[in-house]
């Protein structure tokens, strides 16, 4: 929570500097677990005077006789001007009256008195509490309150707590208040000494000591870990580091469940040797200058003892029942209350991932539907085992585990039974933008099925997310999605795969809640054309008009998205491109400002009479070009294609220049315009260049 809060109180404040016209420099935040700060410096003293000119009423109601009216005075009083300094405008509707009016700046401190603690009670928190006031909101009790502008405290107040220039130190290794002299750097120093040090400087400090340990171990390194990292950064404020033990033994068990243990349940870092293999030891962050006893060394030692034999006990307890003997147990684990339970789940991902097993064959790309088929039958039953149960982050990962510990079938190979547990280790990835695709194709079709299968029913029952409220996660599901079609070049189109997965639905009983098919198919199409946009900015990089331009295309066939994002791109920077979006923009504009006038184009262009040279250059050139880059596309050899579209700048740069398309004469003017509507087909198969910004690339 602390480094959302800590984003969301700078941009807070910084927002309410800007609308009040107080100028500020850098931002800093500082934060720890007991206290949120922002260090600003040069903050203006005071807003800048502003002057307006203010309107009043018309010169015929303020004057009578050349003399000031009661409308004229009344105005110059509310203006706080003299009612001689009243001036005249002449305007549209006749002569007002005018007074400049100076307003003058109101001081920092006031405003910042006035508004802070709105902010402050303001700031999101995935959970808050209440107390004192009722309006008043915040993530723990507030102990004390800091607030100064230089060497002066801003009398504002809090929760009940009003601020000063007096802070705490270090819970354990400081003692009494600490005295802020003055803001900025100052604050940090004074906490300094009194043993609480800012974000940086607490991660160097962790780093250095968890080196510093891992050297007294021969030939170890301490696993690199930045999720963990960050969390001990956020859960000290002087940190220092122990080295612990624990018996080899438990090294027998999956390294998987002892970096859980270690990792997710007791915020230690693993040891490893230099082939990677875990090493029986650990490092703790402390919250305190060292253990110089052993006495903290101990209790954790202890408690992760504890914890291991527990993993221990739940592993040599699960192998007692095959996974296939799982299988009937999930008829009694439930999915979601209206979709089902993990056993219906479990066969529509089957039906599902069979059907998109022969798409991909079809395509030329090996993928064994065996594997698959079996690998889905077993994917959820960890979901009953005794080990998942005790440490949930571990389902997928647990039954991938069992899955090649135990022999399944006596007549399966173990290459395929080891296929099998690799696509069941693998189906809950990516869980994130940043995680690895499956390895293997198999675990990429498992993956696939079994998340479109979850957006589909949510999606069919209407849970859409909104917002930031998404409590099933499905923006990360289709995330995982479009990168896996993307990172393994499958043949699979969005809507239609969603479709397919809606389909597995048909004659439960969750169908008889679900909205109808035209609204499902909508609402899945806007909502994977926003993951794929989200996929190409965000994670491929691409600009956002490139990405526009090739979405407006087509945004249903990932890996072609990407093959034409990249032909675009390569191409943006040429002249003749940027000459054809700014047509394509114009041609858009002709065509919309046409249909709104209720003319339309012919059904197709020809030559007339009285057509134009140019106009017969362009329309010979669509005919000539426009096969061959149709050819070019269909091969998917979008620059090659794009390459040939660039040579149509001189012909509709000609067009433009001695034609005018919106003549009198009615029918010249609806053949024209089909023209232009051909052309712009033409130049939209592979993106959309009226998308394309031009202004500062040419």
């Amino acid at each position: 929570m602390l480094m959302d809060a800590e984003q969301d109180l700078a941009w807070r404040i910084t927002r309410l500097l800007g609308n009040e016209r107080l100028k500020c420099g850098s931002v800093n935040p500082f934060s720890t677990p007991r206290r949120l700060a922002l260090i600003i410096s040069g903050i203006a003293a005071a807003q800048t005077d502003v002057t307006e000119q203010v309107t009043g009423p018309s010169a015929a109601v303020a004057y009578k006789d050349g003399r000031p009216t009661p409308a004229a005075h009344a105005f110059a009083k509310k203006a706080g001007v003299d009612v001689t300094r009243l001036e005249k405008v002449a305007t549209a509707k006749g002569e007002y009256l005018t007074a400049r009016v100076t307003k003058k700046g109101r001081s920092a401190a006031e405003i910042l008195t006035e508004n802070l603690p709105k902010e402050l009670s303001s700031i999101y928190w995935p959970k808050s509490m209440y107390w004192r006031k009722p309006h008043e909101r915040f993530v723990r009790p507030v102990r004390w309150l800091v607030a100064m502008l230089d060497g002066d405290t801003i009398p504002l107040e809090f929760d009940g707590i009003w601020a000063g220039k007096t802070s705490r130190g270090h819970r354990m290794l400081s003692h009494g208040e600490v005295t802020i002299p003055r803001a900025g750097a100052a604050y940090v120093d004074a906490l300094r000494a009194a043993k609480v040090l800012g974000r940086v400087e607490r991660e160097q400090q962790i780093r250095k000591a968890l080196d510093a340990a891992t050297r007294t171990i021969p030939v170890a390194q301490w696993r690199e870990d930045k999720s963990l990292l960050d969390t001990v950064v956020n859960l000290t404020e002087f940190p220092s580091v122990i080295l612990g033990g624990f018996d080899r033994q438990f090294l027998a068990l999956p390294e998987e469940v002892l970096v859980t243990v270690m990792r997710d349940h007791q915020k230690y870092f693993a040891l490893e040797d230099a082939d990677g293999k875990l090493l029986p030891h650990f490092l703790a962050v402390l919250n305190t200058d060292g253990d110089r006893d052993g006495l903290i060394r101990h209790g954790n030692e202890r408690v992760l003892r504890a914890r291991f034999s527990d993993a221990k006990f739940f592993w040599e307890t699960d192998q007692k029942r095959s996974l296939l003997e799982r299988v009937e147990l999930l008829r009694h684990v439930t999915f979601q209350k209206d979709l089902g339970t993990y056993y219906e789940k479990t066969r529509r991902v089957q039906r599902l991932c069979s059907w998109l097993s022969e798409i991909i064959k079809q395509s030329g790309i090996p993928v064994r539907a065996g594997v698959i088929h079996k690998a889905a039958c077993l994917a959820k039953t960890d979901l009953t085992t005794e080990l998942v149960k005790e440490f949930t982050e571990l389902q997928g990962i647990v039954g991938g585990l069992y899955a090649r510990a135990q022999k399944l079938d006596s007549t399966l190979p173990e290459a395929t039974r080891f296929a099998i547990a690799d696509a069941i280790y693998d189906q809950y990835r990516p869980e994130s933008t940043e995680d690895d695709v499956p390895r293997s194709m198999e675990g990429a079709v498992l993956s696939i099925g079994d998340k479109a299968d979850t957006i589909a029913g949510m999606f069919a029952l209407g849970l859409v997310p909104s917002g930031s409220k998404d409590p099933f996660a499905l923006r990360r599901q289709a995330n995982g999605i479009v990168k896996v079609i993307a990172e393994k070049k499958l043949p699979l189109r969005l809507t239609e795969l969603m479709r397919d997965a809606r389909a597995g639905y048909q004659g439960s009983e969750a169908e008889k809640k679900f909205v109808d098919d035209e609204k499902f198919v909508e609402s899945v199409r806007i909502f994977f054309r926003e993951r794929l946009e989200f996929y190409l900015k965000d994670v491929r990089g691409y600009e956002y008009d490139v990405v526009k331009a090739v979405l407006a295309a087509d945004a249903e066939d990932v890996v072609d998205v990407l093959a034409r994002a990249e032909a675009v791109k390569q191409v943006l920077h040429m002249p003749e491109f940027l000459a054809i979006g700014a047509a394509c923009k114009r041609i858009r504009n002709i065509l919309r400002q046409a249909e709104e006038k209720g003319i339309a184009p012919t059904a197709r262009f020809e030559l007339l009479p009285d057509s134009a040279h140019e106009e017969k250059n362009l329309a010979a050139y669509i005919e000539a070009k426009g096969p061959r880059v149709e050819v070019l596309r269909k091969k998917q050899e979008y620059r090659d294609a794009l390459m040939l579209l660039s040579t149509a700048r001189e012909p509709v740069d000609a067009f433009f220049d001695k034609v005018m398309v919106m003549v009198e004469d009615g029918r010249v003017r609806a053949n024209r315009l089909a023209l232009l509507r051909t052309l712009l087909r033409e130049f939209s198969t592979i993106a959309d260049f009226s998308e394309i910004v031009t202004e500062g690339k040419a």
